[in-house]
């Protein structure tokens, strides 16, 4: 008895060791890691042109058009015309130019001495509409030097522009109003104001999209356990996990070793909040069954942690396998969300399988406490006499809703699927009616900024086209020929060697003669359509191969070029990384399951889902929302995310069933499965549902567009795939779905057989 109680100190002493050791490791990283979560944004870049492939037409364009420019310029442009929409007077065009002039002299951010004027090419020009309705102000920042200032082109701009607009606001209304006359309405448009305002609408992921997150979470938690304490302890631990991915995934940037985005950013918050959430529903759900079952807290998580390891790292195995395969992307933000969302997944994990049970049992003996006011008792199977009882033996006997939908599907298991199996078909009919193959800069903020207002008006008064034009690099003999067939492209307005004078809109006309490197010149290919827009895209598409047949040595680049070469590749990793992603999660799956027959199954359901959760994604952007379309790479994250979380909560199931399957046979232990994992699942996949659709509150086209699918497709899967195609297909393969294991050799034994 001496020996029982000294081994009994022993193992509590180790195991106070132990959850100590945990919780001051993970406030250590919460501490440092708190610091890099906050300081993610300052290592985003968002330019496009830094994630196309080397081989890209138009990245190969800009390496050779370098050698034509002594400084890469970054144009900003301000549009300015009379409130009433009268013809602009002398008075206002002398104070517009007395303000162009001043411009220089704006101070730079705080925190750097001096102004603005070393960091601008040349001097600002104002030019008037052929109209005479309009000014446009162009102002050209020196990219190279105004990176050494503030590190990266995104920052200098939306720092720039701030400067501009708070000018304008100040100084402009009054100095360019006389008695008598209308005042003026300014913009600032042009690539600077874009970056500026994207810049603007991703800084929300640094508080408002966590913020709203993790309320939304706590809600929900409040409401599945009925508890005030226990949805802290699951926000804590996403919080912690989420400062390790933070503090992980800055290192690595700041390094120069991924590249981070906005977009990446935000699906790193909303993805360990989320997955940290789902493990630890699961963990939760299983050491409180096991609370029923043994006195000892700590005995109950021994157990817990044995029954939930193998489905919590095989379903983080599953994610992380998934989201690496956009490795193989040509597009650097495609590659590099895929360890940032690797690293936020491991995380999750870690925080699930450490941290959370060190809180759990943070109290000792009376860690049940933490479940207050229905903490469970050691004693509770048999307090109520039979019915309990015979309710812990088999969870389907119960009166609760999955108990009953479980007994549903398989007094019905054939009719079940098959109608399920139908309705997302219906759904998934509707697919090919997704508008995915690009959408205009303008169409990507959801809310009105100043940027798409002000390219709205330049339009109105300024040939679009001049503010960027597509760029074409030939050879000095072929260029007669290469501008003939350019000038025959429709939505070209013109086509002119460069010079050397700074191009686009308010550039100065100049006589001298056309630069040439190396036997290459350069021509300057204005369009109609703005370079931001679709239209452009498409004109610079027909441009290539206009041009190309004309002269094969010919490279087309610029602003219109990158985003077509961006479309491009978004497609090709469409086509190449989607069956990449099957294969290696069926593999997973088969390795999990022993079966293949099992894994086919899932992947099949999966896929399904996916399918239809796009198609009524589709109907809902075209005739709800009306969305002008999506970039090509929303499909593919959709798909990425909603296959490997979707398998996620077949994983849960299917590893539960098939434990209840070695017990008494598949089809009871599919019905017992789905009772016991029906509520934890479901409130799983809600949380999940409503992390991914926190995203909506970043007023970007893709983010929302990737909330929606998200969010609507793992509720889709959750309830309807999970709770009933699964169960009832595996229900009706019986044995047969573990083939070729040896359980697929084991017909129904013993248990309850509702068929």
């Amino acid at each position: 008895m001496i020996l029982s109680m000294l081994s009994n100190r022993r193992s509590t002493l180790v195991r106070a060791v132990l959850v100590g050791v945990a919780l001051v490791v993970w406030l250590g990283i919460g501490s440092v890691g708190g610091m890099a979560q906050g300081k993610l944004s300052q290592v985003q870049t968002n330019d496009a042109s830094a994630f196309l492939p080397s081989s890209a037409e138009s990245t190969r364009a800009a390496e050779e058009s370098k050698g034509f420019v002594d400084t890469e310029t970054l144009p900003a442009l301000v549009v300015l015309r009379p409130e009433d929409g009268s013809e602009v007077t002398p008075d206002q065009l002398t104070a517009v130019q007395e303000w162009a002039q001043g411009i220089p002299d704006l101070p730079l951010p705080e925190g750097n001495d001096g102004t603005w004027s070393e960091y601008l090419v040349g001097e600002p020009v104002v030019v008037p509409a052929e109209d005479g309705e309009a000014l446009l102000v162009a102002i050209s920042l020196d990219g190279a030097k105004a990176e050494q200032l503030l590190a990266d082109e995104e920052r200098v701009a939306g720092s720039f522009v701030v400067a501009l607009r708070e000018s304008l606001d100040e100084e402009l209304a009054a100095t360019a109003t006389t008695a008598g006359e209308p005042g003026l309405q300014a913009w600032v448009t042009g690539p600077a104001g874009f970056v500026a305002d994207l810049v603007t609408a991703f800084g929300g992921i640094d508080g408002v999209l966590l913020l709203v997150a993790l309320g939304a979470v706590l809600l929900i938690l409040a409401i599945v356990y009925r508890s005030p304490f226990l949805p802290f302890v699951v926000i804590v631990t996403a919080v912690f996990a989420l400062c390790l991915a933070g503090l992980v995934v800055y290192t690595l940037a700041k390094n120069g070793t991924l590249v981070l985005n906005g977009q990446s950013q935000g699906i790193l918050s909303i993805l360990v909040v989320g997955a940290s959430v789902d493990y630890a529903l699961l963990l939760v759900a299983r050491y409180r069954e096991e609370l029923h079952h043994v006195e000892h807290p700590a005995a109950a998580m021994r157990r817990a942690l044995r029954a939930c390891v193998e489905p919590i790292a095989a379903s983080a195995g599953t994610v992380i396998a998934g989201v690496l395969c956009l490795l193989l992307s040509d597009l650097g933000s495609n590659r590099s969300l895929g360890p940032v969302a690797a690293i936020g997944i491991a995380s999750a994990l870690l925080g699930a399988l450490t941290l959370l049970p060190a809180l759990l049992l943070v109290f000792g003996k009376r860690s049940r406490v933490l479940f207050w006011p229905r903490a469970p008792r050691a004693d509770a199977l048999v307090a109520d006499g039979d019915t309990a009882a015979a309710t812990a033996v088999d969870p389907s006997a119960g009166p609760g809703l999955w108990a009953r939908l479980a007994r549903f599907v398989g007094r019905h298991a054939r009719p079940v699927w098959i109608l399920t199996a139908l309705a997302l078909c219906v759904g998934a009919a509707f697919l090919p009616t997704l508008k995915a193959s690009g959408t205009s800069q303008v169409d990507i903020f959801l809310t009105d900024v100043d940027a798409v207002s002000g390219e709205a008006v330049l339009g109105e008064h300024f040939p679009a086209g001049a503010v960027q034009p597509a760029i074409v690099l030939v050879d000095e003999g072929d260029v007669a020929v290469v501008t003939t067939a350019a000038e025959g492209v429709d939505g070209v307005e013109s086509v002119v060697p460069y010079t050397g004078a700074p191009a686009g809109a308010g550039a100065p006309s100049t006589d001298a003669p056309p630069i040439v490197i190396d036997g290459r010149t350069r021509l300057d290919v204005t369009t109609t359509a703005s370079a931001d827009t679709q239209a452009a895209v498409a004109t610079v598409e027909d441009l290539r191969t206009a041009v190309h047949e004309a002269s094969p040595s010919v490279l087309v680049g610029g602003a219109a070029a990158e985003t077509l070469d961006t479309q491009l590749a978004s497609e090709r990793d469409l086509r190449v990384i989607v069956p990449v992603v099957l294969v290696v999660i069926g593999l997973i799956l088969m390795f999990l399951l022993r079966s293949v027959v099992a894994a086919a199954l899932l992947l099949v359901a999966n896929v399904l889902s996916f399918a239809a959760a796009l198609g009524v994604s589709a109907i809902v952007f075209n005739h709800v929302f009306g969305f002008a379309g999506a970039d090509p790479v929303v499909p593919l994250f959709a798909f990425v995310f909603l296959v490997a979380l979707g398998v996620d909560y077949s994983i849960f199931l299917m590893t539960r069933v098939r434990e209840e399957s070695v017990k008494v046979g598949t089809r009871a232990g599919v019905v017992r499965g789905l009772a016991v994992t029906g509520g934890v699942i479901t409130s799983a996949g809600v949380v999940l549902a409503t992390t991914f659709a926190a995203l909506g509150v970043i007023p970007l086209l893709f983010l929302a567009q990737i909330a929606f699918i998200v969010a609507f497709g793992v509720l889709l899967d959750t309830l309807v795939v999970r709770s009933l195609l699964v169960p009832a297909l595996v229900h009706d393969l019986d044995h047969r779905t573990w083939w070729p294991s040896a359980l697929s050799r084991r017909p129904a034994q013993g248990g309850t057989d509702l068929e």
